[in-house]
């Protein structure tokens, strides 16, 4: 009986210890993905879709948390569901990474800063709405989102894959973006995701009907 309760404890010893390790390894990698979600929401102006690039640089390129092809569906993902770019992606990369609470943390980090500094400047709005400087800096940052974006753009479309399908998509796309600006039509993104699943779904019918045909063949 002795035996059994000194073995019993010895054994109840060592999970708790594991546990414990592996807590505190879970509870660092969390607070470090808090952290660089923060960071990243702090410097982020001009959007969700100026964050992408910094996304890209810190989980692919820098830490390789996250290969290029599943930044790119997760980027896709994000775009599609409802809800900011920024929060959807943060949650998704935090879930990647660390689970529910990697996701709260991620997206916590995200929206902190901007709910604090907006929270900020509405206290003072109309003395900081009439500071030139500041007007200034704005228009100046303005022209780093643009960088920002067509950087994370050009990236993304570097590390696709060159299929035919894939180019078929990127040229239409194009074609329509510079059509709808020069006639200045008004289309809504929704309908650019709408219509790029509809083509995935429709390229995936066809090339599932060519492979039952080769194997009916076969036959």
């Amino acid at each position: 009986m002795c035996r059994y309760l000194i073995c019993c404890g010895v054994v109840r010893f060592l999970i708790a210890f594991l546990w414990g390790i592996w807590m505190k390894d879970r509870r660092k990698k969390i607070n470090k993905l808090f952290f660089i979600m923060l960071k990243i929401g702090l410097f982020t102006f001009g959007g969700g879709y100026a964050m992408i690039a910094l996304l890209e640089n810190e989980f692919v390129s820098k830490r390789r948390l996250m290969q290029a092809d599943e930044f790119a569906d997760m980027v896709a993902i994000a775009e599609s569901t409802p809800g900011p770019i920024s929060i959807n992606a943060a949650t998704y990369i935090g879930y990647r990474q660390n689970g529910v609470l990697g996701s709260a943390a991620a997206t916590a980090g995200v929206c902190i800063p901007s709910f604090v500094i907006i929270y900020l400047i509405s206290l003072f709005f109309d003395t900081f709405e009439q500071i030139q400087w500041v007007a200034a800096a704005f228009r100046g940052i303005q022209v780093g989102v643009v960088v920002l974006i067509l950087s994370a753009g050009l990236k993304m479309l570097r590390q696709m894959q060159k299929t035919i399908y894939n180019m078929a998509c990127v040229g239409l796309t194009m074609a329509c973006l510079i059509i709808c600006s020069l006639f200045a039509v008004t289309f809504s993104s929704v309908f650019y995701i709408l219509i790029g699943a509809m083509l995935g779904l429709g390229a995936y019918y066809v090339k599932w009907l060519c492979k039952h045909r080769k194997t009916e063949a076969k036959k």
